[in-house]
């Protein structure tokens, strides 16, 4: 199984920042792409950034473009998202995932327990 720890949530007000991390075991760290998901109460999980194996690519779903920044570190096995200037519907559970893009992005991998964002207005 893929473990992957997801951490760096919390309260912050509005126009705030945190930056959330994905750690994954040495033993489950694949050469894959990763992605970032968010799921709000009452809604469906969404997609919120992608990043290539190499960290040279990118992507972002329209509503946090240049505002949210996602990176990684492969020789510390872990994912990253900057977000910064935060709106109270950006409050979700955050969860990381492998993906693969088939028209959409597509996590494959199993999903860890998440970590909240709660935006403050």
């Amino acid at each position: 199984q893929v473990q992957l720890v997801e951490s760096g949530g919390g309260l912050v007000q509005a126009g705030g920042s945190l930056r959330l991390s994905c750690a994954a075991s040495a033993r489950t760290y694949s050469r894959s792409a990763m992605g970032w998901f968010r799921q709000a109460p009452g809604k469906e999980r969404e997609f919120v950034a992608a990043i290539s194996w190499s960290g040279d690519s990118t992507y972002y779903t329209d509503s946090v473009k240049g505002r949210f920044t996602i990176s990684r570190d492969n020789a510390k096995n872990t994912v990253y998202l900057q977000m910064d200037s935060l709106k109270p519907e950006d409050t979700a559970v955050y969860y990381c995932n492998e993906v693969v893009n088939g028209g959409r992005w597509i996590p494959t991998g199993s999903w860890g327990q998440g970590t909240q964002v709660t935006v403050s207005s």
